[in-house]
């Protein structure tokens, strides 16, 4: 396929990929607000359905904005050829090309961050801050972008150099050996995430003696779930919104409370979410979570190989010669459709984990409890409970609610 063909072949991915989503947010959106059902009589209002779906309005129009100029900006670098105009400008500066390459991404970087900077700050401190969610301040806001450059620049910016010199010393068959290397890191990152990476934006404490610390202990010891680390996170200096995770294998493993989770439910209601992400680990869903996604990255990389020493993709994109990072975006815009289909399968096994870690929380707990967290959950975050059904099959990557009410409330 020559270069003018990969070039209209690009752009009608991305017009593709940009249609689809933003007609299945529309169908979404314009889903009718229900009657409260009566599983939620008594934690939910009509007002307060109706004030679920003006957040829902208010994120789909700046979502429309947003996707709108994103979609126009990256049709206009490829078409007008500014990737390779970007790759020509920067070329005469940086001889060694593992350099170049490096320093192309990381002009891309930090330019498409500069452009999505006030889009971020709109969404957080006045989407967020008008339906009383967003608790953070600009300086954390602003904090947490410099140590999210840090990070970029020092983990992934590592793990490119380390593709990037592969594929120069190796050629094509760099694919294989990039995939042990990022199967590695991702038990790494899964392992010290709670120890080295989380504490530079959070602050996590032990879980302080007392009721829930103790109910916790017991059921984990009733289910053979050998558990020491539980940590409390202060998720409320950003939002008011609550959630709850595992990390790590093994001794290293850890539950992670945020205290407006511990805020907003009883003990009882917090053991059953405790139970839920148990029944994830008992069913191996975490181990066959991470195998899936290492497969998927083999897959990907493989892929990636075949296209790497395109002189066709570099020039569709505008280069005047073949140049690897031009090659890796051209790929990532080509593989859209295929990662789109394979989100959407991860998605049908992930909805069909969550109603058998759901299971697993009502026979070893009880499903009551773990209903009524969901319910307050639902009702405190302003979650859509009448979602339209495309929408549910291509994006939820969890059952919708009353889905999992049904199931949890029948006898």
């Amino acid at each position: 396929m020559d270069a003018e063909w990969i070039k209209y072949l690009l752009l009608g991915i991305l017009t593709f990929g940009f249609l689809f989503e933003k007609t299945l947010n529309h169908l979404n959106i314009k889903r009718a607000v229900p009657p409260v059902p009566d599983t939620l009589s008594q934690y939910v209002s009509q007002n307060k359905l109706h004030e679920s779906k003006a957040y829902h309005q208010a994120n789909y129009k700046f979502g429309l904005l947003t996707g709108t100029f994103t979609f126009l900006i990256t049709f206009c670098f490829i078409y007008f050829g500014f990737f390779g105009w970007m790759d020509a400008v920067l070329r005469p500066h940086l001889e060694n090309p593992i350099l170049h390459s490096l320093f192309y991404f990381a002009v891309i970087f930090i330019g498409s961050d500069i452009l999505s900077l006030p889009f971020d700050y709109y969404q957080t401190f006045v989407i967020e801050e008008k339906f009383g969610f967003n608790k953070s301040s600009p300086r954390i806001f602003f904090s947490d972008k410099m140590k999210g450059y840090f990070l970029s620049i020092l983990i992934g910016g590592a793990l490119l150099a380390v593709l990037l010199w592969l594929i120069h010393r190796i050629g094509t068959d760099f694919w294989w050996q990039f995939w042990l290397i990022s199967a590695i890191f991702m038990i790494g990152v899964n392992l010290f995430y709670t120890a080295w990476i989380l504490p530079l934006f959070n602050k996590l404490t032990p879980l302080e003696d007392g009721e829930l610390k103790d109910k916790i202990i017991q059921y984990a010891r009733s289910v053979e779930f050998p558990l020491d680390n539980i940590f409390v996170i202060d998720g409320s200096k950003r939002s008011s919104k609550a959630n709850a995770f595992f990390s790590g294998f093994g001794k290293r493993k850890k539950v992670v409370l945020y205290d407006t989770l511990i805020d907003q439910h009883t003990p009882d209601e917090l053991v059953a979410v405790l139970a839920h992400e148990i029944g994830h680990y008992k069913k191996k869903h975490i181990f066959t979570g991470m195998l899936i996604s290492v497969l998927h990255i083999g897959i990907m990389l493989f892929i990636l190989s075949q296209f790497i020493f395109s002189e066709n993709m570099s020039l569709a994109l505008g280069g005047n010669q073949m140049a690897i990072h031009l090659n890796i975006i051209g790929f990532t815009m080509l593989l859209s459709p295929i990662s789109m289909i394979l989100g959407i399968g991860m998605n049908l096994i992930s909805r069909k984990n969550e109603f058998e870690a759901d299971a697993y929380a009502k026979e070893t707990f009880a499903g009551k409890p773990l209903a009524e967290a969901l319910k307050t959950l639902s009702v405190n975050s302003l979650s859509n409970i009448n979602p339209h059904p495309w929408y549910v099959f291509v994006n939820y990557s969890h059952p919708p609610l009353l889905e999992r009410l049904h199931r949890l409330e029948k006898a």
